[in-house]
């Protein structure tokens, strides 16, 4: 039986420490996208100021990230498959930044009163970065054997959080000088999104100059098969990969805890904490800095321990970050369970996505992996909404709901058991052999 660290001659060139630093360069530049337009600035001044703090506001914004997740869920899977088929992932991933690019820039023209042309907006940059996300994470096992898979993943992630940190720096430098002048948010947001556009685009230039395309032997024979036939092969195809199938499942439903948190982290801490604004912004901050220390030190004991192993105490840490912010009702225990959770947000995300690389069979990343995006954005779909839903059947009991959500993380525990790494790397090698036109 196959290693589950074998490569099974999936490659025959790995990519060098600088290649994989410009891969990981991806995270470092998109990050900005999700800390500052969907998590701290853009997503307050759309309810603020360009929906006048209407009652329907904030459903608005939700209703559009849903939308662009949507979106995403649908067309993932067909993106993926079809650069599989060309055997170039790099003219995929440069149209869905562009698209990204041009979107964050174009939400410097959103203001008072534009609120379905910023809803608009908001879906198309959103599409844009999560396929883009699809497509980067496709690039790991093509770069790295499976032994470096944990501890690359988790320089990707690691890096990510970094670069959300200082595009948030840069942003709140620009709002702070800007305020010194007398400016308001409608003076100081639409130059935070130029910053983010600018960041995101200057960050990514390594990645487009410096990762080489690694296709598989039977890409050279492309399927020719029609679009509509691509979106459902991808589904077939993962069947005949049982393991990957059920952690796909897993990740999925865990996911929900996760997308819930980063949705709602911050108004936990205005609700039931009653943090100010300031000790908010402090607690993102924190956020980053923790998950990117998470994701830095889990990735070479994902490497050692296994990839099982990884993702469940990851899960385990989750529980118990999360009934600690239940419990917490001095600052000092909510600000240890926010760096436990931001510990468990880098290491989490970084374990799920070198675990579905493990699983993927060469030449079929962008497929598989469009696939990890549909279980990623179905979670976003679900998880938030579920969460307000108990908050408002329990009168706007936040800290009961948030109990529950730790619900999310031990079924990903119950589901993680039957995923079996050295069945379905056996799996994986037996599929690349079958695959058409397979060598």
């Amino acid at each position: 039986m196959p290693s589950p660290n074998s490569s099974g001659g999936d490659r025959r060139d790995w990519a060098s420490r600088g290649e994989v630093l410009a891969w990981a360069f991806f995270d470092f530049a998109n990050s900005g996208y999700v800390t500052v337009v969907i998590t701290a600035l853009f997503n307050m001044y759309f309810v603020r100021v360009v929906a006048a703090s209407a009652d329907w506001a904030a459903l608005l914004w939700t209703g559009a990230l849903s939308v662009a997740n949507a979106l995403v869920l649908l067309l993932g899977p067909w993106v993926g498959q079809s650069a599989d088929e060309s055997g170039r992932l790099k003219p995929w991933l440069a149209v869905s930044t562009t698209v990204c690019v041009l979107g964050t820039a174009s939400l410097a023209t959103v203001g008072p009163g534009d609120h379905l042309w910023g809803a608009g907006v908001v879906i198309v940059a959103t599409l844009g970065f999560g396929l883009s996300e699809n497509l980067i994470a496709a690039f790991l096992p093509r770069l790295v054997p499976p032994e470096r898979l944990g501890r690359t993943s988790a320089l990707g992630w690691g890096i990510g959080y970094l670069g959300g940190m200082l595009t948030l720096a840069l942003c709140l430098a620009y709002v702070a000088w800007s305020r010194a002048r007398g400016g308001e948010m409608t003076d100081f947001v639409p130059g935070a999104m130029l910053i983010v556009a600018g960041v995101f685009a200057l960050a990514a230039m390594p990645t487009f100059l410096s990762v080489r395309e690694r296709p598989a032997a039977w890409e050279e024979r492309a399927y020719h098969t029609s679009p509509w036939q691509r979106m459902i092969q991808a589904w077939r195809d993962v069947r005949q990969l049982p393991d990957l199938s059920r952690f796909l499942i897993c990740l999925g439903i865990y996911y929900c805890g996760i997308q819930t948190v980063v949705a709602l982290a911050a108004v936990y801490a205005d609700q039931a904490m009653g943090f100010t604004t300031q000790q908010i912004l402090g607690m993102i901050l924190v956020l980053n800095l923790a998950a990117a220390a998470g994701a830095f030190a889990l990735g070479p004991v994902h490497d050692r321990l296994g990839a099982v192993r990884t993702v469940a105490l990851t899960l385990v840490a989750w529980v118990a970050a999360l009934v600690t912010a239940h419990l917490a009702h001095s600052p000092l225990l909510f600000w240890m369970a926010a760096t436990l959770v931001g510990l468990c947000i880098g290491a989490s995300q970084s374990s799920g996505r070198a675990l579905v690389a493990l699983l993927s069979p060469a030449g079929h990343e962008g497929a598989f992996f469009g696939l990890w995006g549909v279980a990623v954005k179905l979670a976003a779909i679900v998880g938030p909404p579920v969460y307000g839903l108990l908050t408002f059947l329990s009168g706007g009991d936040y800290r009961t709901a948030l109990l529950v959500t730790a619900g999310f993380f031990l079924v990903g525990l119950v589901l993680l058991r039957g995923v079996n790494v050295a069945r379905g790397v056996t799996a994986r090698q037996r599929f690349q052999e079958e695959a058409p036109g397979a060598e």
